[in-house]
C-alpha cells in the first residue's frame, strides 16, 4: 500500500492528539497556577534501521507523530485577593504539597485551613513546609517572602520552595499539580512567596485559539489526504485488479 497512505494517517493521528492537548488548554484558561502544555513532534520513519535514508526517502517515508509535550514554565500575573492565605510565587519556584500520588508541585496558591488548622489545597492536599505539613492556630496570618509563616508574630512554620532546572521533566497530574523526578527539586534561588495574591493561568487565550484553528486546518487536510487515498485504492482495485 502506498506509504503515503500511512503517513497522512500518522499525521491525522498527531493534529487529533494536538487538538486535544489545546482543547485542555483552553478549559483551564480560569485554573489558578495552571502551566500551559505545547504539543511536540517527531518523525517516525517507515521501514526501521534498514531503509536507505537519503532525501527521498525521507521526504516519502517520514511519518509525523506526536512527541509529546512540555510545559510552558513562564510565569502569569498576580492578582491581590487580600485573602492572607492567598500565596503567589514571584519566580519560577513551586509550592510543595502532599497529593495521593505522593510529592507534587504547584503554583496554585489557594490555600484555606481545616477545622483542625491544617493548611492545604483547594483540592484538600496538605501544603508541605519544611518539617512536613503545616499546622497553625487561629490569629492573624503573617507571610514573609521567604515562607516563614507567622500567626499573631509567632513563627508556626516555614513553607517550601522549589525550582527545577530548564531541562526538568515535569509532569502534570490535573488540577494545577505535577510531579517531578526523584531528587531534582533544588532549593529556591530566585523565588520569593507574596502573601494575599493568586497567580493567574499563563495560557494565552489568543495564541491557544489561533493554535486551535492551525491544528483544526492540518487535521482536515490530512482528512483530505486520507479520502484521496481511499478513492485512488478503490480505482485501482476495481480497474486494474481484474486484468491480473
Amino acid at each position: 500500500m502506498d506509504s503515503g497512505y500511512y503517513a497522512a494517517c500518522a499525521g491525522l493521528a498527531a493534529q487529533t492528539q494536538a487538538l486535544d492537548l489545546v482543547a485542555h488548554n483552553l478549559a483551564n484558561l480560569g485554573t489558578a497556577g495552571y502551566r500551559g502544555q505545547a504539543s511536540t513532534f517527531r518523525t517516525l520513519l517507515s521501514g526501521g534501521s534498514e531503509v536507505v535514508r537519503n532525501p527521498l526517502n525521507a521526504a516519502i517515508n517520514n511519518f509525523g507523530v506526536l512527541g509529546g509535550s512540555r510545559l510552558d514554565l513562564t510565569s502569569a500575573s498576580l492578582t491581590a485577593t487580600g485573602n492572607p492565605l492567598d500565596l503567589g510565587i514571584s519566580g519560577s519556584g513551586f509550592f510543595s504539597v502532599q497529593s495521593p500520588q505522593g510529592v507534587a508541585y504547584t503554583r496554585n496558591g489557594n490555600f484555606h485551613l481545616t477545622q483542625a488548622g491544617q493548611l492545604v489545597t483547594s483540592q484538600g492536599d496538605a501544603v508541605l513546609g519544611q518539617q512536613g505539613p503545616i499546622t497553625m492556630p487561629d490569629g492573624n496570618v503573617a507571610v514573609s517572602s521567604d515562607g516563614t509563616i507567622s500567626v499573631d508574630g509567632a513563627v508556626v512554620g516555614k513553607l517550601t520552595l522549589s525550582e527545577f532546572s530548564p531541562t526538568t521533566n515535569l509532569t502534570a497530574l490535573g488540577d494545577a499539580l505535577y510531579t517531578a523526578p526523584p531528587n531534582s527539586a533544588l532549593p529556591a534561588a530566585s523565588s520569593s512567596f507574596r502573601q494575599g495574591v493568586i497567580e493567574a493561568s499563563n495560557v494565552s487565550p489568543v495564541e491557544s485559539v489561533v493554535q486551535l484553528i492551525t491544528v483544526q486546518r492540518n487535521a482536515d487536510l490530512m482528512q483530505r489526504a486520507l479520502s484521496a487515498f481511499d478513492t485512488q485504492f478503490n480505482q485501482t482495485a476495481v480497474q486494474d485488479l481484474p486484468k491480473v
